[in-house]
């Protein structure tokens, strides 16, 4: 009985770090999304340069094109800048920007300081378009197919590796 008192608590123990271990070899970066393999959400939403136009996930399918959402209260959104110029100066896809609980002014002043790597910004000033694009925080990157499926996001920051090893690929397998 005495044995019992000490070896449960060490089983205990064990299950516990077990766990912590596990959580610990985890990489934040890959949350997994149950939007991945599911078409990308409805929305209709004005552009920031010319609030009068919109655009609809229909107007973009049929092509692969991707989204980063951004804001320019983000200060690591202006870290990955300079990554999503680049990409989109080389990878041929569209790149659309979801500008993200930001004022509209405050943004394009962004973009007119640091450039503009968008086919189109569109404004998300309530946040609703981002809560059904399941967006946990700025920036956030997303790659859709041509069917209007997403197909990989990318949470948090770009960098260089991601956007070599992750984006790159999978943006020129979902063109062939």
């Amino acid at each position: 009985m005495k044995s019992l008192k000490f070896i449960v608590p060490l089983a205990l123990f064990g299950v516990l770090v077990f766990f912590l271990w596990k959580g610990l070899s985890l990489n934040p970066r890959e949350v997994p999304s149950p939007l991945i393999g599911k078409p990308a959400p409805s929305f209709v939403l004005p552009t920031l340069a010319d609030p009068g136009r919109t655009i609809k996930r229909e107007d973009l399918l049929g092509k692969v094109w991707v989204l980063n959402v951004w804001a320019s209260w983000c200060a690591p959104c202006r870290e990955e800048h300079p990554l999503v110029i680049a990409f989109a100066k080389r990878s041929g896809v569209p790149v659309y920007g979801l500008n993200y609980k930001d004022k509209g002014p405050a943004a394009m002043a962004w973009l007119a300081q640091l450039g503009n790597p968008y086919a189109a910004t569109l404004v998300d000033a309530d946040g609703k378009a981002g809560i059904e694009w399941g967006v946990y925080g700025v920036p956030e990157t997303f790659v859709i197919d041509k069917t209007g499926v997403i197909r990989y996001k990318h949470i948090g920051p770009l960098t260089e590796e991601a956007v070599r090893t992750k984006l790159e690929p999978l943006v020129k397998g979902l063109q062939s």
